[in-house]
């Protein structure tokens, strides 16, 4: 028996032990005659549960809710049932069952440390796109808040001033933002004095490979810059090898029908390749540069 309570005891303590190292929950009981323990401490970022050991239903009621999030909301409960109170800020808490008169229900929270320096984390979905393909930003602010003004920043390659997007935090802090990137573009979030690390996303340009006649292709490039002067390759996928091979190299020209930021660059031109072979066109990034990643056609029959 001594030896079952001795294992008991060590298990107890070695919880404890590891909740210290994170946040902590401390318990009170509501009984009949008051809360148990009255005062307790705990450090910033600690949790207090209530569990309603009466037979009848108590309130739990903050002087001051700064820093104090509780679930339910209001914290009302009925015989049995438990709620929480998470504490963000140091300071003295006192609380009370306003349904209840007299001094009997009245208890004290103090919390104490510093409270931690708020961050902001950002992640982008997709990470590589092709030109005019959406992607999603989210994160989320450590402080949980919901309604704070996060600005979304986007530096696209080859710029230097950074254009601003305004989205909100919702519930639990988080946000997302929708962005279209024209160019590779380095995205970052800032909410006050706080920013995220930045993240960066890579475009390819959008190649439209077509066949306007026997032995007659057409090739458009899409992108925020042009591409005319620049060369893109014919290729056939050789079965055999398993793989593709290089047919001829085409030069890009520039097209008028782009609508801005959209410019096309494109090219008609003639392969002498048999029919019924898998084609595409690969822009090499050599020639796409530094601003884009290599794009590749949609795949077609000769």
């Amino acid at each position: 028996m001594m030896r079952k309570i001795l294992i008991t005891a060590i298990t107890v303590l070695s919880l404890v032990l590891v909740g210290a190292a994170g946040a902590a929950t401390v318990a009170v009981s509501i009984t009949k005659n008051g809360y148990v323990p009255e005062a307790v401490t705990i450090a910033v970022g600690d949790t207090v549960q209530f569990t309603n050991s009466d037979t009848v239903a108590h309130q739990v009621v903050f002087k001051t809710m700064t820093g104090v999030s509780c679930t339910p909301n209001p914290l009302v409960l009925q015989p049995t049932q438990t709620g929480t109170c998470t504490f963000a800020s140091p300071g003295s808490f006192t609380y009370d069952d306003p349904n209840v008169k007299g001094n009997t229900f009245r208890g004290t929270v103090t919390v104490t440390g510093q409270v931690p320096a708020e961050t902001l984390t950002l992640s982008a979905r997709p990470r590589t796109v092709v030109y005019g393909t959406k992607v999603t930003l989210t994160g989320a602010l450590s402080t949980q808040k919901a309604g704070e003004n996060v600005s979304v920043l986007a530096t696209a390659c080859g710029q230097t001033a950074a254009k601003a997007t305004t989205v909100q935090t919702a519930t639990g802090g988080a946000y997302t933002a929708i962005v279209r990137p024209l160019k590779n573009t380095a995205y970052t979030a800032k909410v006050k004095n706080t920013t995220s690390q930045a993240v960066t996303v890579k475009v390819r340009p959008r190649l439209r490979l077509g066949k306007v006649a026997p032995h007659r292709y057409s090739v458009r490039v899409f992108a925020a810059q042009s591409f005319a002067g620049k060369y893109g390759t014919l290729q056939r996928y050789n079965a055999t090898l398993g793989r593709w091979v290089n047919v001829k190299r085409v030069l890009l020209r520039a097209n008028s029908t782009g609508v801005a930021p959209t410019i096309i660059s494109s090219v008609s031109f003639r392969s002498t390749i048999r029919p019924r072979l898998k084609v595409r066109v690969l822009l090499p990034q050599l020639q796409v540069g530094s601003c884009y990643l290599a794009g590749r056609s949609n795949t077609i029959l000769s």
